[in-house]
C-alpha cells in the first residue's frame, strides 16, 4: 500500500454505534453487518461454486514463499513472486500467450520492460556490539533494517568507534569527529548520510519514529522500511535500528565507548521490470474486461504478499470453473501482479482499444489480515460516493487518514453496493466482519478511478505492523485469504457473466440496499437536527443520496452484454427509492 496523506481527519458529526442504528431503523446489529435472505437464483450457481471452491490455505502458502524476501521492482524478491504465480496459473491450466493456439480461453504473459535504474536487492545484514556474542540486528529477524538503495560494506564487514549524532545536523558534524566512525542518529537518515560522508564517517545508524498507528511503544522491535537516494558515485550504506535496538545502543553508550561491528550485503542489477498478466478469455465480448490488480513490490506478508497470493488462487478457481462449465465469462477476466499503480496505470494507458473495454477494476492490498493480531477489520474502500462528502455513521475514514471530496467528485454508481453484497454474501456463512470506509486513494484502484472506471480497494486497516518488518506470516489469516477472495472472484465472474438475469437480481438488490441506506442517512439526520443541525443541509444531504441510487439504477443495464431489456424493472426499483426518500423527508418538519 503506497503511503497517503496522513493525520488528514474531517470534522465528523456524532458517530452512532451500528447497536443504536438498529434500534433507530427497528432493525437488529446482525442485518447491519449481513442480511439475511435467501441468494438470488442468478448468483447461486456462480456463488456457491466459488465459495466451495475457494482455498484460504492454497493462497497462505504463497503468500508464505512471497514474503521471505525483500520485493522491489525488479529485484530478485521480485521476480521469485512473479515466477512463482506463473508457475502456479501453468499448472492451474493457463497456456502462455505466445505460444496459445487459437481460441484459448486460458491464457498469461510475463511483461518486461527496461528500468530507468539498477534493481536493488538486500541480501545480509548482521549490527553487533563489539565484545557481545548475540548481534543486536540480523535481516533474518528485521528484514527493513538496510535503508533501500544501501551499498554493501566490505565482505567482512566493518568495525569502527559509535558515535552519537543526535539529529545530524550540519552544526553537529562540525563540533563532533566521526572520521572513521559509524554514526548513530534521530534524524533523517537520507539528509544524515551525505553529512556524514563528508564528515568521513563509515556508515550510519538510524533510528525511527514511527506513525501513532503502529504502536511502536507496544512493539518496539518494530522498523519501517524506507530508503536513501541512490548515489552511484558515493555510495554509502545506512540501518535502521529499532527502538529496542536504539536503546540498547544508547545505553551501552552511557556505560563508556562503544564499537560495533556492522556487516551489509546489497547486490544492484541491470534488470528488467516485469508485469504478469492472466486472462480468462470471454467468449461474445472479450474486448470488455473485468480488470484484478494486486502489487508484488513492498516486502511486507500481509503488505502485499497477501494480495499476490489472493489472487493467485482466485485465478486457479477461476479456471476450474471455467472448464467445468460453472462459469460461462462472455467477458474477460483479466488478473494483474506487478509494481503497484505503475502497473495498473499502463494497462489502461499504453493500449487506448484495451482501455475503453475495461469496464470495472479491483484493488486487492493487504487483504489477508489475522485481524486479531494485527487490530483494525476488512474494509472495502468505495469509490466516491456521498458518504465522502459528509462522513458520518458507519462510514468512517480509517486511521490512515482522508478528507471530504467535493460534492462534484460523486459517481452515481452501483459498484459499490454490489461489491459489499457478495462480501455479505460471503459472511452470512462465516464470522467474517465485512466493513467499509469513503474513498482514501493509495493503491491500485487509483488509476481505474482516474480513468472513470468504477473500481474499489479490498484491504485491512488499522493494521498495526503497516510497512514494518513485524508484517509477517504469523499475522496473516487463511480464512481471511479465503473470505476475500470468495467475494472478489463472485463479484469479477458474475460481471464478466453478462446475462440479464443477473442485472436484475443486481437492480432489485440495489434497490433494497437504497431504501436501506436512505433510512439509515435519515436516522444521522434526525441525530444531528436533535443536536441543533440544519434542516436544509439534512435534506440537502439525503436528496444527494436518492439521485445517488437513481443515478446508480439507471446504470444497471452496463452489466448486460447485448440488449438489457430492463426498462420496466428499473422504474421500480426507482419508484422504490423514491417512496422511501419521501418518507424521510426532514424538511419542513
Amino acid at each position: 500500500m503506497t503511503p497517503r496523506l496522513r493525520g488528514v481527519r474531517p470534522q465528523l458529526p456524532l458517530r452512532l454505534a451500528a447497536a443504536v442504528l438498529g434500534t433507530l431503523l427497528g432493525v437488529p446489529h446482525a442485518a447491519l453487518t449481513a442480511q439475511e435472505g435467501a441468494l438470488p437464483n442468478a448468483f447461486a450457481r456462480i456463488t456457491e461454486a466459488v465459495h466451495r471452491g475457494i482455498s484460504g490455505s492454497r493462497a497462505f502458502t504463497t503468500v508464505e514463499y512471497v514474503q521471505r524476501r525483500f520485493r522491489l521492482p525488479g529485484n530478485e524478491g521480485f521476480d521469485l513472486a512473479i515466477d512463482s504465480v506463473a508457475s502456479l496459473l501453468r499448472a492451474a491450466g493457463y497456456v502462455d500467450e505466445a505460444t496459445a493456439p487459437p481460441g484459448t480461453r486460458l491464457v498469461y504473459r510475463i511483461e518486461s520492460r527496461p528500468m530507468a535504474g539498477d534493481a536493488w536487492t538486500p541480501h545480509d545484514a548482521r549490527l553487533t556490539i563489539m565484545g557481545r556474542t548475540v548481534p543486536l540486528q540480523t535481516l533474518a529477524g528485521n528484514l527493513n533494517m538496510i535503508a533501500i538503495n544501501s551499498a554493501s560494506t566490505a565482505d567482512s564487514g566493518v568495525t569502527a568507534p559509535l558515535v552519537d549524532v543526535g539529529i545530524g545536523s550540519d552544526s553537529v558534524f562540525r563540533t563532533l569527529n566521526v572520521r572513521g566512525a559509524v554514526v548513530l542518529t534521530t534524524g533523517n537518515a537520507r539528509n544524515v548520510l551525505p553529512r556524514a560522508q563528508r564528515a568521513g564517517a563509515l556508515g550510519v545508524l538510524a533510528s525511527q519514529t514511527l506513525p501513532a498507528y503502529n504502536q511502536q511503544t507496544k512493539h518496539p522491535r518494530a522498523i519501517q522500511f524506507t530508503g536513501i537516494a541512490r548515489d552511484t558515485v558515493n555510495q554509502g550504506w545506512v540501518l535502521f535500528v529499532s527502538r529496542t535496538s536504539y536503546d540498547t545502543l544508547q545505553a551501552a553508550l552511557r556505560a563508556g565507548p562503544v564499537q560495533v561491528h556492522a556487516l551489509v550485503r546489497t547486490a544492484f542489477a541491470r534488470r528488467p521490470e516485469r508485469t504478469l498478466v492472466a486472462e480468462v478469455r470471454g467468449r461474445s465480448a472479450p474486448h470488455e474486461r473485468f480488470v484484478y490488480s494486486a502489487h508484488v513490490q513492498e516486502p511486507g506478508a500481509n503488505d502485499n504478499a497477501s494480495g499476490v497470493g489472493a489472487l493467485a488462487e482466485m485465478a486457479r478457481v477461476a479456471a476450474v470453473l471455467v472448464r467445468n462449465g460453472t462459469a460461462r465469462p462472455q467477458r474477460t477476466l483479466t488478473f494483474l501482479w506487478g509494481d503497484e499503480i505503475r502497473s495498473t496505470d499502463r494497462f489502461l494507458k499504453e493500449d487506448s482499444v484495451r482501455r475503453a473495454g475495461v469496464k470495472w477494476g479491483m484493488s486487492l492490498d493487504m487483504v489477508g489480515e489475522n485481524t486479531a493480531r494485527t487490530g483494525g477489520t476488512f474494509l472495502i474502500e468505495k469509490m466516491p460516493d456521498p458518504s465522502a462528502v459528509w462522513v458520518r455513521g458507519d462510514d468512517q475514514h480509517s486511521e490512515w487518514g482522508g478528507r471530504p471530496i467535493d460534492e462534484k467528485a460523486i459517481v452515481n454508481h452501483w459498484f459499490n453496493d454490489f461489491v459489499r453484497q457478495r462480501c455479505l454474501d460471503r459472511a452470512r456463512r462465516t464470522s467474517w466482519v465485512v466493513k467499509a470506509n469513503p474513498f482514501e486513494g493509495g493503491s491500485d484502484h487509483t488509476p481505474f478511478l482516474n480513468a472513470k472506471i468504477p473500481a474499489v480497494l479490498l484491504w485491512h486497516f488499522t493494521d498495526v505492523f503497516y510497512h514494518t518488518d513485524l508484517d509477517r506470516i504469523e499475522n496473516v489469516s487463511a480464512a481471511t485469504l479465503g473470505n476475500v477472495g470468495a467475494c472478489a472472484l463472485t463479484t469479477g465472474l458474475l460481471l464478466v457473466d453478462g446475462t440479464t438475469a443477473v442485472a436484475r437480481a443486481a437492480l432489485a438488490e440495489l434497490a433494497t440496499t437504497a431504501e436501506r441506506t436512505l433510512r439509515t442517512q435519515a436516522a444521522l439526520s434526525r441525530d444531528t437536527l436533535a443536536r441543533g443541525g440544519s434542516r436544509e443541509r439534512e435534506q440537502h444531504i439525503l436528496d444527494v443520496w436518492r439521485d445517488y441510487y437513481l443515478g446508480a439504477i439507471e446504470r444497471v443495464p452496463e452489466m448486460v452484454v447485448g440488449p438489457a431489456n430492463l426498462a420496466a424493472a428499473i422504474d421500480v426499483a426507482k419508484r422504490r427509492v423514491v417512496r422511501v426518500a419521501d418518507q424521510v423527508r426532514v424538511a419542513g418538519r
